[in-house]
């Protein structure tokens, strides 16, 4: 196995996160490592911390638990208000807080302000301690330049805008030094991206990069779900072999059942090929793919789908999602191999993911960030060909930008926001 080894930056944050006892915010853009850098940190300690994410995807991808489900939230049922006083009144969630000392907050840019405040009101008040969060240490990580929380206005409710942010007091560990690629071209070019900068150098590269159709083994990114599922079927369509399927088992508690089916990164029946573009949604504990390593089917069999990458040749056993309760416990899981067809995904469903070559759809989007986490999938620039592109599709939300201290220039007008993002 590979010799661990973290940039400077990521050093420095690692100290911080063993010796500082202030509230944290671990940031930076795509590939980063910080993600990597938590799970490295949690590995050094005796003491178990949860991973709280902000969605349930992310929270079977990462091992841990929804930041909703830990904090009592539910789905925020008749607002605020109801949600705090129906707290006070739960028990487990009362010995659950005053268990642990500490907590992580994965992808934090996908938690609301209203949420956040709610969860930070709780705290204090079930750890019966008018400190921010009851006395808990909040180790927050994530970037506000990628995917903002789901909301119902036009208006981002970033959880920087809140009181909870506020009276927490965050130490801000800006990683800058990129793992994912060595191309310093293409990260100057993403860092335009991040942050909505118009430059000649970012719009050079989409216009150079600019293809209608593209040859080989790469996997397409698309803004929608519809365009993603009928891309695939259809490319799986015209491979001239059997297909095989196989039906991923489901078992736990009815409740969480649906929860499961829904968040686990992979089909209810994985229809293969031989010879089908597959993508691993799944990060190897020996280092010899990531989540969102791409190869092409070679082998078929009960217990292993074996396929070729450009590196090495991997035999793929099935894999386990869980789910956890509120409590950390499994209470339901999906088991199937960890594969989905790699012909195309959405932009939401690959955050995350690297890519070894990707075709980009940039028309049609409707969040900031989202040109952002696509492009930053890939590790070299010219692993990145763009299908279309406009000028609105380089967004970045002006108070993001602001909270980064990069100066604003031209403010997004509502028009760019909709309700799409129900379709994804």
């Amino acid at each position: 196995m590979k010799t661990i080894q973290l940039t400077l930056d990521q050093e420095q944050a690692f100290l911080n996160l063993k010796e500082n006892r202030r509230n944290l915010f671990i940031t930076g853009g795509a590939g980063t490592g910080k993600s990597f850098l938590i799970q490295y940190f949690l590995r050094s300690q005796v003491e178990k911390i949860p991973v709280l994410a902000s969605t349930g995807a992310a929270a079977i991808i990462v091992g841990g638990r929804t930041f909703h489900s830990f904090f009592g939230l539910g789905r925020m049922q008749g607002g605020p208000e109801q949600v705090f006083t129906e707290a006070l009144k739960n028990k487990r969630l009362k010995k659950r807080l005053n268990q642990v000392s500490r907590l992580i907050i994965d992808e934090i840019s996908m938690i609301s302000f209203d949420t956040l405040d709610v969860a930070e009101k709780i705290a204090r008040a079930l750890r019966a301690n008018d400190e921010p969060w009851g006395g808990l240490r909040i180790v927050a990580v994530g970037d506000f330049a990628q995917l903002p929380p789901v909301s119902q206005s036009r208006s981002k409710e970033w959880a920087f805008l809140g009181e909870a942010w506020a009276a927490s007091e965050f130490k801000i560990l800006h990683l800058t030094e990129v793992m994912r690629t060595e191309d310093t071209d293409f990260m100057a070019v993403l860092s335009d991206l991040r942050y909505g900068k118009s430059s000649v150098r970012l719009k050079h590269f989409l216009k150079t990069h600019t293809r209608q159709e593209v040859d080989g083994d790469v996997t397409r990114l698309f803004p929608r779900r519809d365009q993603t599922e009928a891309f695939n079927l259809g490319r799986l369509a015209e491979i001239p072999e059997i297909s095989r399927r196989y039906e991923t088992i489901y078992s736990g508690e009815q409740r969480y059942l649906e929860r499961v089916q829904r968040d686990a990164p992979i089909p209810a029946v994985l229809e293969l090929k031989k010879g089908a573009l597959v993508m691993i949604r799944v990060n190897d504990s020996k280092q010899r793919y990531v989540n969102g390593t791409t190869g092409r089917v070679i082998a078929l069999k009960d217990e292993v789908v074996t396929i070729e990458t450009d590196r090495r040749t991997l035999e793929i056993e099935p894999f386990t999602y869980s789910v956890q309760n509120e409590d950390g416990q499994e209470v339901a899981f999906a088991k199937n191999f960890p594969l989905n067809l790699a012909y195309a995904s959405t932009i939401h469903k690959i955050q995350g993911a690297t890519l070894d070559k990707v075709h980009i759809d940039l028309l049609g989007l409707w969040e900031p960030g989202q040109a952002y986490v696509a492009l930053s999938r890939a590790r070299r620039g010219d692993d990145v060909t763009i299908s279309r592109w406009s000028e609105r599709s380089i967004l970045a939300d002006p108070m993001v930008k602001s909270f980064y201290g990069i100066e604003v220039e031209v403010p997004i007008s509502e028009e760019y926001f909709s309700e799409e993002f129900n379709q994804v």
